[in-house]
């Protein structure tokens, strides 16, 4: 079963760079400046600075990633305070955090929030005619799926008791 959730036409966008991607998602940034500003920009902690001093626009920070900011992102995802995950991630630097890196991309999967992790899936996203309209996505309701699995265990335990 799933549900139908309203992405507003002006997203909440997290913007998230690993250490060896930072430059080129700053890049990126300047050069969508204009398309970012009408929307709410959010960051990890240095990523988050680096963007706002970069831009002049208005970035909210969380933690650092490794000192937690990627669950906190994860977290918002999760609640849905957050529309849109860019994270340039570095596929050939391993991260101390990367359980907490795998915990958030799943998690935007999980949501089914649009994800770019590169320049090009960035690009592609913030050029599509649907980046500054609503949209309504697909929410799987894995609450309803969790029910299903409890009641399907408690009837085996129950034919279980029954077959004693």
């Amino acid at each position: 079963m799933s549900n139908h959730l309203n992405l507003p036409a002006r997203k909440r966008i997290a913007l998230v760079a690993h250490d060896g991607c930072k430059d080129d998602l700053l890049d990126w940034a300047q050069h969508n400046r204009e398309e970012l500003s009408r929307h709410q920009l959010f960051g990890t902690g240095g990523t988050g600075t680096l963007i706002a001093k970069a831009t002049g626009l208005k970035v909210e920070r969380f933690l650092s990633g490794p000192l937690g900011g990627d669950q906190q992102i994860g977290a918002a995802i999760s609640t849905h305070e957050l529309d849109i995950l860019i994270f340039f991630w570095d596929p050939l630097e391993a991260q101390p955090h990367d359980p907490d890196v795998k915990a958030l991309l799943r998690l935007a999967v999980l949501h089914n929030i649009p994800t770019a992790s590169n320049r090009s899936t960035a690009d592609f996203l913030i050029t599509s005619h649907l980046f500054d309209q609503e949209y309504e996505r697909q929410v799987e309701d894995y609450g309803a799926v969790l029910r299903r699995t409890q009641e399907e265990l408690i009837e085996d335990l129950v034919e279980d008791d029954d077959d004693d």
